[in-house]
């Protein structure tokens, strides 16, 4: 996803790049300094245990950012991402491993308007699971 789409060579139903993020325990700990967000779930594998999880879990936030990245590196600029929306439906287990776990994203056109704006709905899975829904944005092509 290294080179900038061009609008005029979109077509409505072409099928994005697929990308893999990796997400590890250092991402969360990175992620949870950046947002604040220290909840023992995304560290403590036994209160994400107690609370009825199967392991530590990635924030919804971070994985909605994964999502986010991708569009934004398919454009090629960060400001060109100008609607973006998720349903989250099933949270990223990261194991406590050097591996991790994966994010697989990739994206689909849906709409092309006249002022180069872009419709585009994101598949986001991690072990095969789907862990977003409605996962849709409006990406603005300069």
């Amino acid at each position: 996803m290294s080179l900038r789409p061009v609008f005029t060579d979109l077509e409505v139903g072409q099928e994005l790049p697929a990308h893999t993020f990796v997400v590890t325990r250092e991402t969360l700990l990175r992620y949870a300094g950046a947002s604040g967000d220290f909840n023992v779930i995304h560290w403590s594998q036994r209160h994400a245990v107690e609370v009825g999880l199967p392991d530590v879990i990635a924030h919804g936030n971070l994985t909605m950012a994964l999502g986010a990245r991708y569009l934004t590196q398919w454009a090629g600029d960060p400001g060109a991402l100008r609607e973006y929306g998720v349903r989250f439906t099933k949270p990223v287990v990261v194991p406590d491993t050097d591996a991790g776990t994966t994010v697989e994203i990739t994206g689909k056109i849906l709409e092309l308007d006249g002022d180069s704006r872009v419709r585009i709905d994101l598949t986001v899975t991690s072990e095969g699971q789907k862990v977003l829904t409605q996962a849709r944005a409006w990406v603005h092509l300069s």
